[in-house]
């Protein structure tokens, strides 16, 4: 692999970075688990559309810059250089939007594309129902057909961006004999169809970043049916693989919290052993490992290759150096770790404890790490069953 960067990808940063140095908001927007920092995202949205670098690797058709893969890794690194807001639609943009353009009809992608780059629709995940979690083949809510409309039935659960969304995909059960992954198909939903109940689910900081959505013969379209009809298992395991591998989880995002993290060490390295030392370039050399994969990775799709069972790997692999890191960074605090930033003696803190907070989902969502071992197991070292 060849690690030097053309010309042109050196180009394109210089004039990403210039951007970013321009447009990227002074303060911190107000968190996307609320309205108004909801629409403020929106709007960072909106302008990210505006300047071309909405969605770097999609089609210009679509709303994107028609760039390689390659271009967008370089722009994630920027964007994480910069200290741009989060992604408020990153479950349209990173997940949904690539497996449209994979099994989307032409229509379906002229139709939910551009308004997904540009934000005007965003989107909440649904895979969670009350009885099934990680194991979405235990999925039961309904979508039964009639005419041209699916009449859907059933719940969702910790539907992420689900409070404020205006669109849903996800898993439902299409034909009433079937069992396990058998019969599921995948169906995006108007989160404004008559029928349709959102129910927000409020974090311990009374933000709502969940949602319970209940369906009570809702009718849709069934020009909303992505894929063919029973073979959503598929299409969701294609968007598994994006969540999992590649899109959702650039390596930018760890790379600058390692950065982070030897920062931290540095201004506190009086107070902590030699240790704590070797546990940070650790930390450090592991985030590096994972963005050099990640280019190979990356290498192999450019010639042709896909995104496989390997994708586990991935995911374990990020989710548990993510909490690394932060446990590492709460430990050099000490004490001060347990403050928030606006606390009177956090003295410069950070938000290290909300990181915290937050990698501990990590093994869980995009299914649980114990789940991904077993996938790595039978799928990858052949193990039985």
């Amino acid at each position: 692999m060849d690690l030097s960067y053309t010309p042109e990808q050196s180009a394109f940063r210089a004039e990403a970075r210039a951007w970013l140095e321009a447009h990227v908001p002074n303060e911190p927007l107000a968190s996307f688990d609320t309205p108004e920092g909801f629409e403020a995202h929106r709007a960072w949205e909106r302008t990210l559309h505006d300047g071309g670098y909405a969605m770097v690797p999609w089609p210009v058709e679509y709303g994107g810059r028609g760039a390689d893969l390659l271009t967008w890794l370089i722009f994630e690194e920027e964007y994480y250089q910069a200290g741009a807001p989060g992604r408020v639609n990153q479950n349209g943009i990173f997940l949904l939007g690539p497996t449209i353009m994979e099994f989307g009809t032409d229509a379906q992608k002229a139709r939910f594309l551009p308004k997904m780059a540009s934000s005007e629709e965003v989107w909440a995940q649904g895979w969670s129902e009350p009885n099934a979690g990680s194991d979405m083949a235990n999925i039961q809510s309904t979508a039964v057909r009639d005419g041209d409309h699916y009449v859907i039935n059933g719940q969702k659960t910790w539907a992420s961006r689900g409070a404020y969304a205006h669109w849903l995909f996800g898993m439902f059960r299409t034909d009433a004999e079937s069992e396990r992954h058998r019969g599921l198909s995948f169906i995006l939903v108007p989160l404004d169809t008559p029928g349709v109940t959102v129910r927000p689910i409020e974090k311990l900081n009374h933000k709502a970043a969940f949602a319970e959505v209940f369906f009570d013969d809702a009718r849709v379209p069934c020009e909303h049916l992505l894929g063919d009809e029973g073979a959503g298992w598929s299409v969701a395991m294609a968007t598994a693989g994006f969540e999992r591998g590649l899109m959702l989880r650039s390596p930018a995002r760890f790379q600058q919290t390692a950065a982070r993290l030897v920062a931290l060490y540095q201004e506190n390295e009086a107070e902590v052993g030699p240790a704590v030392r070797e546990r940070v370039v650790d930390c450090w050399m592991r985030a590096e490992a994972y963005t050099l994969e990640t280019y190979r990775t990356v290498s192999r799709l450019l010639a042709g290759g896909k995104i496989g069972a390997e994708a586990s790997l991935n995911k374990i692999f990020w989710s548990e150096l993510d909490l690394a890191m932060h446990e590492l960074a709460l430990e050099i605090l000490g004490v001060r770790a347990e403050l928030l930033p606006g606390a009177p003696s956090a003295g410069g803190v950070g938000d290290w404890l909300d990181g915290y907070i937050f990698a501990l989902s990590g093994p869980i969502y995009a299914g649980t790490n114990e789940i991904q071992r077993n996938v790595i197991a039978e799928r990858l070292l052949g193990l039985p069953r």
